[in-house]
């Protein structure tokens, strides 16, 4: 049997370079020898953004086509909307039940959150229940491996807390959902802080050739740089980061010299960059254009949602039975 994999994505929009080093990169691996669920959190999107909910479905169609575009394939891993899968809601009001208030609030997630609301009002259940719905997704489809950073490795132990109070109180219905610890590369956005759609500085995975020059081309670099004849340090430079990522070594060590004799300018170093990512983004963008032209993304999560309905079901039925619930 094969481990079961389950991990999901806000529907943010169309993704970006972050997304796919951060974590898609690792999907795909993990679709080659797991029982992979993939699911599109727009029920967790509802926890902060609750107040406008126009865009809802075009970010939802946008993600899922890049998903498919970087090679996601729905015939070897399911991929799935979850308000289409009701026994989340169920299974999230079930564990509601049994889980302190006390656990949610000492979640330090919870409370780095409220202090970074950017005015936006977080006083609702669904944001403090948050964990609770995430620990649903997860045991409903009895994940053994949630892959993650090391800044949600509280929100996992959270899951596990609350799958032995359910199991101690009621019956050993759930494994405990380990950490699959994913190390991701250092993407700096066109200004230098960390991509984010919200910083209005990412390079998305749908750009156009011409887009990712001209976001590539004002981009920050080392600020010791003042004119063209000072010498820099490449690892001040964001620009210096996706090189180490879509450069060839050859070209790398180039930028490194170039930098730090003033050998190179700063425009130098990004024109080699520039075709580098652009031949990386080649085949997906072809991909997704064709996806686009089909139109069956609809189709596939609807039918990735039917598919996983079916085993969250299964599962429901275990808890209900375990909790003497009637039928």
């Amino acid at each position: 049997m094969k481990q079961i994999v389950l991990s999901g994505m806000r529907p943010t929009g169309k993704l970006h370079i972050g997304h796919y080093h951060g974590a898609i990169v690792n999907w795909l691996k993990l679709m080659e020898n797991h029982q992979c669920f993939f699911f599109v959190a727009d029920w967790h999107a509802l926890t902060t953004d609750y107040t406008d909910t126009s865009n809802l479905k075009n970010n939802i169609e946008d993600m899922a086509y890049d998903w498919m575009a970087t090679g996601l394939d729905p015939e070897r891993c399911t991929l799935f909307i979850q308000s289409r899968v009701k026994p989340h809601a169920e299974l999230h009001l079930l564990l509601s039940m049994i889980t302190p208030i006390a656990w949610l609030e000492r979640n330090p997630a919870y409370k780095e959150q409220l202090q970074n609301a950017d005015g936006r009002d977080l006083s609702n259940y669904g944001f403090l229940g948050y964990p609770v719905l995430q620990t649903a997704d997860i045991i409903i489809y009895k994940a053994n491996k949630v892959p993650i950073g090391e800044d949600q490795v509280p929100h996992l132990e959270l899951s596990r807390e609350i799958v032995r109070r359910f199991n101690n109180l009621y019956k050993n219905v759930f494994p405990e959902p380990q950490a699959m610890l994913t190390e991701a590369p250092r993407i700096p956005g066109t200004d230098g802080r960390k991509m984010s759609k919200s910083y209005n500085n990412a390079i998305f995975l749908s750009d156009e050739p011409d887009v990712v020059e001209q976001k590539i081309k004002p981009m920050m670099t080392d600020p010791a740089r003042k004119t063209r004849k000072d010498p820099g340090e490449p690892t001040k430079c964001p620009v210096y980061y996706l090189h180490l990522i879509y450069s060839t070594k050859e070209i790398i060590k180039n930028v490194e010299t170039g930098c730090r004799t003033a050998g190179i300018g700063c425009l130098d170093c990004k024109g080699w960059l520039i075709p580098r990512i652009n031949n990386f983004l080649d085949p997906i963008r072809e991909k997704r254009n064709a996806l686009v032209k089909e139109g069956m993304v609809w189709d596939v999560l609807e039918r990735g949602s039917k598919k996983a309905n079916e085993v969250a079901q299964k599962t429901l039925e275990e808890v209900r039975n375990a909790m003497g619930l009637l039928k």
